[in-house]
């Protein structure tokens, strides 16, 4: 098996959508997917937990151990693909990390691509997609559920499950080169 998949997923303080991207993606993934999960924040937190409401809306708790983080150059030269809650993340890495175009992407945004490339997975699927930018619209930002309460936590996670569904199955390989 080649080197995995390494995807970056990034909201404002990596302690609502970003771990629950993380975490679910993961889940949904498997233990043998060829893809590596993880999460960072653009700005705020360092070291907390996952919002306590957010951690709810998971199908399992996860979360434990979980510690956010900020968005650092190197944990963008090491992600294969990055993908933001909302287009202003996404604007905001492109204007700190220009060199890294090609494979950044709101979630909402790879999630319609992945859907115009049926035969594509992996890798190819990622290299298609970054070849080929559409704009990313506001229908595709995940709306930031903190401190909004739980209806707004489970519109969020509902939301990003459905992305979720489109794109984990297509880039995880099961361990095949894909």
């Amino acid at each position: 098996m080649g080197e995995p998949l390494k995807v970056l997923f990034v909201c404002t303080a990596n302690i609502c959508r970003s771990p629950f991207l993380e975490l679910t993606a993961r889940r949904l993934a498997g233990p043998d997917s060829g893809v590596e999960f993880s999460s960072a924040g653009t700005h705020g937190f360092d070291s907390h937990a996952m919002d306590d409401v957010m951690v709810s809306t998971l199908a399992e708790d996860t979360s434990s151990g979980f510690a956010s983080r900020r968005l650092t150059a190197p944990l963008m030269a090491e992600a294969d693909l990055v993908l933001t809650a909302e287009s202003t993340h996404r604007s905001f890495i492109l204007e700190e990390f220009p060199q890294h175009l090609r494979k950044v992407f709101t979630v909402g945004q790879f999630a319609a691509a992945v859907e115009e490339h049926p035969d594509l997975t992996g890798r190819e699927l990622v290299a298609a997609i970054g070849a080929r930018r559409t704009a990313a619209r506001p229908e595709h930002d995940i709306a930031d559920p903190y401190r909004r309460g739980r209806s707004a936590a489970d519109t969020a996670a509902d939301t990003m499950s459905r992305m979720l569904s489109v794109i984990v199955p297509r880039l995880a390989t099961g361990g095949s080169d894909g």
